[in-house]
């Protein structure tokens, strides 16, 4: 009768040994926790994307990189069919041609009204001499008559002559003043055959602008992500053809608490540690902490809700590293970044084999 009892206490007694036991192997196999004044979250590695697009509609000719090459700033990536732009180049070039022939003639029609006008203004000066002498006649005439020594028919005579003189001076003028009127409108002939050869060549350098943007160069240092189109293509206007990323701006996005977040700066240390490089430390900064929280209880009417509010920070890779690393970057990489959020904190020895 006595056994029964036994056997049960012997059964509750392995139990909590085994309970015991495998609380401490948890124990063990949990990782160590962070040092006082360092928090860590998870995050990928990421890169500015750049969209490599036609400025103008137009056919892709051929496309001279493949996804994955790397390329470097200023590298040509694709060009596009520049047969139509071509034909209107030589269109512009022609017009700009005539209207330059246009401007030598404006020019040459300036000379001829300008000698024209001298000669108006040289008839002007003898029609004037010619009505000093017939007025200097006329009054001889005039004085004679009072005194009874000529006819009426001679004063008669040199008054016409004195009128008409006079008439002549008049028409000479007349003649300068168109002759300053006709040089005033070859002067604008002369501008508005300028202004034409000014339009040409303010539209030959839109095409040749418009040829040049046909052949699309890396804005750059980069690797190509995707081709977008295909030779043969007709896009419009900002169609994609390829895209890449910016390997000279790399950053690891992750999210950290309420506690945590509120004591990241701009320009906080922050070390990354990648899934598949555990080996290598990689340094970065603090560049953005996002003023919002991304995820959000359904309620924060608690202080431990609060806590449960989770802030978006960006790390930043130093260009320089990035520069000397860059055809071994790789985008989309998971790993953990350690943020130093006390300026006091010391890093362990996992987190101190920096990258070099």
């Amino acid at each position: 009768m006595m056994k029964k009892p036994n056997r049960w206490l012997f059964r509750i007694a392995a139990i909590l040994v085994a309970a015991v036991v495998l609380y401490g192997l948890w124990q063990f196999l949990q990782p160590e926790g962070l040092p006082a004044g360092l928090a860590s979250g998870n995050g990928r590695i990421e890169a500015v994307e750049i969209d490599v697009a036609t400025k103008t509609a137009g056919r892709v000719e051929e496309i001279l990189v493949n996804e994955g090459d790397f390329v470097t700033a200023g590298q040509v990536l694709a060009r596009m069919d520049t047969d139509a732009i071509q034909a209107q180049l030589k269109q512009a070039e022609a017009q700009k041609q005539q209207a330059a022939v246009s401007v030598e003639a404006a020019r040459h029609q300036v000379v001829q009204r300008r000698a024209e006008r001298e000669a108006a203004v040289s008839l002007v000066a003898q029609r004037e001499a010619e009505r000093d002498a017939a007025q200097k006649q006329f009054s001889r005439s005039e004085d004679l008559a009072s005194r009874g020594t000529t006819s009426q028919q001679v004063l008669d005579t040199d008054r016409a002559r004195f009128e008409s003189a006079k008439a002549a001076v008049s028409a000479a003028q007349a003649q300068v003043a168109a002759a300053e009127a006709a040089i005033a409108t070859a002067e604008v002939q002369v501008i508005n055959a300028q202004a034409a050869v000014d339009a040409s060549a303010a539209t030959i350098e839109r095409i040749q602008a418009e040829i040049r943007d046909s052949t699309l160069r890396s804005p750059r240092d980069g690797r190509v992500q995707f081709r977008v189109a295909q030779p043969g293509e007709v896009l419009g206007a900002g169609g994609k053809v390829l895209n890449m990323v910016d390997l000279s701006d790399v950053f690891m996005t992750f999210f950290l608490p309420t506690e945590a977040a509120g004591r990241v700066r701009i320009g906080t240390e922050v070390r990354i540690v990648l899934d598949a490089l555990p080996q290598y430390v990689v340094p970065a900064q603090a560049t953005f902490v996002a003023d919002v929280a991304q995820f959000t209880p359904k309620t924060v009417e608690t202080a431990s809700e609060r806590q449960k509010l989770m802030f978006r920070i960006k790390a930043q890779i130093p260009p320089e590293l990035l520069k000397k690393y860059i055809r071994d970057v790789k985008t989309g990489l998971p790993g953990v970044a350690y943020v130093r959020v006390s300026p006091d904190a010391e890093w362990p020895a996992n987190l101190q084999n920096l990258v070099p």
